[in-house]
């Protein structure tokens, strides 16, 4: 089937892109009203927005509510990366509120699963956590990664100057040359839980957006027994354009299923990581949506549009890190022009690639549910 990236002009990406997560939050729940979904409101009390505002999960749901096949949508995962979900379900939500035909299926869109990040333009939640690392089954104890433990103070360095960063690149570099390029790219990003102001901090326990995202599956998936999940995200991959991470069983019948969807040559692909080998990831949401919806089969991807090259999209991270823990007395032109930073690797300003992303999700989201009325 794969599918096809739709057109988009320069005023329908300008309609669906949001300049911040209060834009973004009202643009999303107004598309909801105009597409006579019902809406779902999940307050997190923990935290709050950048000028002291509550902040909030939204749920769109459409579609029967015993229909046994549903389409899941996240947007968020990830801070700043929700600029790209959010405009991607906007763009569904209008397409059906203009009459786009829909399947009888189910469509539960989860706009901005960590309200925190999107809002303060930070990857992690009001914990530092890592959400994406963070659904692991913490019956069973936190995974080690004793690989980052030598890395840490490299990773994280406290002085954003030349010197500081120097001397982290160094000892970056030497342990790459001892150690190799997959091994840095699985030790930084499959998640570690021991530093709790470091890179890929899976937490110590559920995160509120854990706890969220189980609570909605619980209540709107609840009959399903097949889910389509897309979980968007930004930058693996080439720039603008989608990157497929499946972590369906390789070969198996949802894999199989996603390659028909969305491309064999997307779904199979061994590029993204510069050359390395994919890492071993814990933790991620698709792990936790299947232990949430055990009841029903799962076919899914982490979507991602890519931005920047990837030393460049790991300095982000630092900066990002930086920012939260080590900026206090750094100059406001230096925290300027980290935060530009961490927008360019997450959410590039760039009307060209906003348009090309967003053809390429609306193509995406058709194409699944396409799919998913098909799937028997």
């Amino acid at each position: 089937m794969a599918f096809v990236p739709r057109p988009v002009s320069e005023a329908l990406a300008g309609a669906c892109f949001a300049p911040d997560y209060a834009s973004a939050r009202a643009r999303f729940l107004a598309a909801a009203a105009r597409a006579g979904a019902r809406v779902d409101v999940f307050v997190n009390d923990l935290a709050a927005g950048p000028d002291g505002g509550s902040l909030s999960t939204d749920v769109a749901v459409l579609g029967p509510a015993d229909a046994e096949a549903a389409l899941l949508v996240v947007s968020g995962t990830h801070g700043p990366e929700g600029f790209v979900g959010s405009a991607a379900q906007v763009a569904l939500l209008d397409a059906l509120a203009g009459g786009a035909a829909s399947p009888p299926v189910r469509i539960v869109l989860v706009h901005a699963i960590n309200p925190f990040g999107f809002a303060h333009l930070s990857r992690t939640t009001e914990n530092n956590v890592d959400l994406n690392r963070n659904f692991i089954d913490w019956s069973a104890g936190a995974p080690a990664n004793p690989a980052y433990l030598a890395l840490h103070d490299a990773l994280c360095p406290s002085a954003w100057t030349p010197e500081a960063l120097a001397a982290a690149d160094s000892a970056r570099l030497d342990w790459i040359a001892r150690n190799g390029d997959s091994a840095f790219v699985d030790m930084t990003s499959r998640g570690q839980y021991s530093h709790p102001a470091g890179l890929n901090y899976g937490g110590s326990g559920p995160e509120w957006s854990n706890r969220t995202l189980e609570a909605v599956v619980r209540r709107h998936l609840s009959t399903a027994r097949r889910i389509a999940l897309i979980d968007w995200h930004t930058a693996l991959g080439e720039r603008g354009q989608p990157f497929f991470l499946c972590f369906n069983e390789r070969g198996g019948p949802a894999w199989e299923r996603a390659c028909d969807w969305w491309g064999r040559d997307r779904v199979e692909t061994t590029g993204g990581f510069g050359g390395a080998a994919r890492p071993n990831y814990t933790g991620l949401l698709f792990h936790g949506v299947q232990r949430f919806a055990a009841h029903a089969e799962l076919t899914g991807a982490v979507i991602e549009f890519g931005t920047v090259e990837m030393d460049d999209a790991r300095l982000a991270l630092q900066a990002d890190r930086f920012l939260r823990f080590d900026a206090g007395a750094a100059p406001d032109a230096l925290k300027a022009e980290l935060r530009a930073r961490v927008l360019e690797a997450f959410s590039p300003p760039s009307p060209d690639w906003r348009r090309s992303v967003l053809g390429h999700a609306i193509g995406i989201q058709h194409a699944t549910l396409e799919g998913l009325a098909a799937w028997r």
